[in-house]
């Protein structure tokens, strides 16, 4: 992710006020701390994902040929890299070819002129993505790109690559509809996926009415992703999803706790962490006390999946800070991803905003670029 925004002077003087506590239920302190407008963004996911169908149904991938036997996607951070994951789970018994993340700055060994690499850079200049790029070029890969400019735009037009340019000016953690979307909607075209447009329907207006239930003017009382954030604070929150659907609404929500609330966070999932992690769950009590389970539960869920959360959440509430298990809503897979999505990323900005902490700033990520010498993330508001 190196886009270059800038830093409004406004961020710098809210700094001063970061250790203030802040009450769920003052809006005013709540959009005044919220300098870039997350909560904003975030309100509109609705509107972002009808645009972003609508975009996606432009992507021309015509000149892509079969046979694909595996697909790899070059992509890092909170917006490409989840997207790939929750496109994994999305379609785990119905893609029939491999799909694999690929976040490095080296490509697997196995790509080849069997291969579709889809190329996903918000920016368009995440060094990663631009050195893997070149390798799959070089490994005559079928390439296809998913960017808002930057080198991957100039690097496909050079090579005659398909690609979809899809809107800047906003955190790629935020702006999953315009990520999300072109890739199912490519894997439909190549006849990899059905047709979605029912369920990305439904999911659309799944995100209205659950604006109702999480956006800022709902109050704690009636608020569940104010009143999880309010539960986690102090403590250090892990998200248990379940497989093979709900590992990557988990790992989301782990992301989105880092670079939305500025904490540390921990994921698994059932039933794979009752064979290792949860030996950890014998921690003192001192310890345990200090953390926030909380378990993902979604109607695909098989009986015994089920049984394995219940029993999970009560061994946990016996020991740790607090526990509390999330239900997925919706009818279609994709709307009850998308449901934990949702309430997963106002969870994260709540985290940081109770904290009087400004939720769009990511200064460790920039302490680590200005050491590698690269373009700095700043941010403006749009």
């Amino acid at each position: 992710m190196t886009t270059t925004w800038c830093l409004p002077d406004k961020v710098q003087a809210m700094k001063g006020r970061w250790d203030m506590r802040v009450n769920l239920d003052d809006v005013s302190a709540m959009e005044e701390l919220d300098t870039i407008k997350a909560l904003r963004d975030t309100d509109e996911y609705g509107k972002q994902f009808s645009e972003g169908w609508e975009l996606s149904a432009t992507f021309d991938v015509s000149s892509i040929e079969a046979p694909i036997e595996g697909i790899v996607v070059l992509g890092t951070g909170g917006g490409s890299a989840a997207s790939v994951n929750l496109l994994k789970s999305y379609l785990f018994d119905e893609l029939k070819v491999p799909l694999v993340l690929n976040q490095g700055y080296s490509i697997p060994a196995f790509v080849g002129d069997r291969t579709l690499v889809i190329v996903v850079s918000h920016s368009g200049n995440t060094e990663e993505v631009v050195s893997s790029y070149e390798q799959a070029i070089a490994a005559r890969a079928k390439i296809a790109v998913i960017t808002a400019g930057g080198k991957v735009l100039e690097m496909a037009r050079q090579n005659g690559h398909p690609h979809l340019l899809v809107p800047g000016g906003m955190m790629p953690r935020i702006a999953l509809g315009y990520i999300f979307l072109p890739m199912l909607a490519l894997l439909g075209k190549l006849g990899l996926a059905g047709d979605k447009a029912e369920e990305v329907a439904e999911t659309i207006a799944l995100f209205a009415a659950l604006h109702q239930q999480y956006g800022l003017q709902t109050p704690l009382a009636a608020n569940p992703a104010k009143q999880i954030a309010r539960e986690m604070d102090g403590l250090t929150p892990v998200i248990y999803g379940t497989l093979p659907f709900f590992d990557a609404p988990a790992w989301r929500w782990k992301n989105q706790l880092g670079e939305n609330g500025k904490v540390m966070a921990f994921w698994n999932a059932i039933p794979s962490l009752h064979h290792d992690e949860a030996v950890g769950w014998d921690a003192p009590s001192a310890m345990l006390r200090g953390y926030h389970f909380t378990l993902i539960r979604d109607a695909e869920d098989s009986d015994k999946m089920c049984k394995r959360v219940e029993i999970s959440a009560d061994i946990l509430r016996e020991r740790a800070g607090a526990v509390r298990i999330v239900h997925s809503q919706g009818t279609s897979r994709l709307a009850r991803l998308f449901s934990i999505v949702y309430l997963a990323d106002y969870v994260s900005l709540y985290t940081a905003l109770i904290r009087g902490v400004d939720p769009t700033p990511v200064e460790v990520i920039n302490l680590f670029k200005s050491k590698l010498g690269q373009p700095l993330v700043q941010v403006q508001v749009r």
